[in-house]
Parts: C-alpha cells; structure tokens; sequence
C-alpha cells in the first residue's frame, strides 16, 4: 500500500517550533511539485516525532483521496497502530478540504498548523469552518498562516507554471 511516505523521517524533539514542522511540510510540498501533483505537504507530530507524513498524490495514484493529510493521517495510524490520533499536531501547507478536515476530527487530532488559506476550498475558516462547528464531539486546536506566504507562493509558482507563465489567483 502506497501510503506516501518514503522520505526519511529525520526531524524530532519537542524543541522544534510550528515553523520548523512546517518547513518539513513544505521539502515534501516542493517534491510534491516535481513529480507534477499539487505542491501540498503534510507532516504528523506526536511527542515531537514525526508519525506520518504525506504528500498530493492522487493523479499518480488514481485516488480522490490521496490528498497529503489523508496520507500523513494514515502513515500516522500504521505507526501507532491506532486510528485515533490523540495528542498529535498535523501540520499542512494548505488549509485544508471539507473531506481532510472530516478524516481529522473522526482520527481525533489535537492540532493543526497550516500555512496558505485556500480562498476556494478551505474547512478550516475561508470557505467554511468546520474545524469550529460546535456540533462535533471534538474539538480540534487551530493555527493558521504558519509561512503563510512561503507556502502560497510554491502554490502559485506551480499554477503560474502550469498554465504557461499566467498569473495564478491562489494565494
């Protein structure tokens, strides 16, 4: 099972700050990018090691699914053995979609750190805030626009890049 995580996991210690973590995120967003999949990232911290990691993949994987949370989620529960991910932060790239959020709560995380807002299709207060619905039984803690610009801008490099030098709008 491909569960996008084959970089060495190098990084550890809970002196490691949010910036730290994410800039981990953002190595894994720009292979991301190489390979031609949207440039997200994702890391996943419990006791300042990392338990997952992941990546975009879905064109070379054929899945809806394999966005970079969904692939650190699950590489998170392999290591603990566990599909409840209490006490660990996931970091992010992007703000995360309605379907990452959704596997977020239901695995119970404690954190999450992201970096660019998605004006289009963020859950995490943009388009919607469902990481603050009331109506879930957990509650996830929540900071946003961690390198903020340094992740918006490898976002926006790609989609310049992709359709022919145009200016992209996300950001």
């Amino acid at each position: 099972m491909d569960r996008g995580n084959s970089s060495p996991l190098t990084l550890h210690g809970p002196h490691l700050s949010d910036e730290d973590w994410m800039r981990h995120a953002l190595m894994l967003a720009r292979r991301t990018a190489e390979a031609g999949e949207v440039p997200v990232g994702a890391v996943l911290i419990q006791d300042g090691n990392i338990i997952g990691e992941g990546w975009n993949h879905p064109i070379a994987a054929h899945d809806p699914t394999a966005h970079a949370e969904i692939a650190a989620l699950r590489a998170g529960a392999l290591t603990l053995n566990n599909y409840r991910l209490a006490s660990t932060t996931l970091y992010v790239t992007l703000e995360p979609c309605v379907m990452c959020v959704g596997a977020m709560v239901h695995a119970r995380i404690a954190r999450l750190v992201f970096g660019a807002y998605d004006p289009k299709t963020g859950a995490a207060g943009s388009v919607f805030d469902l990481v603050a619905a009331t109506q879930h039984n957990h509650r996830i803690e929540l900071r946003g626009g961690v390198l903020a610009e340094e992740c918006g801008a490898l976002l926006s490099e790609f989609f310049r890049a992709r359709r022919g030098g145009r200016k992209s709008v996300v950001e």
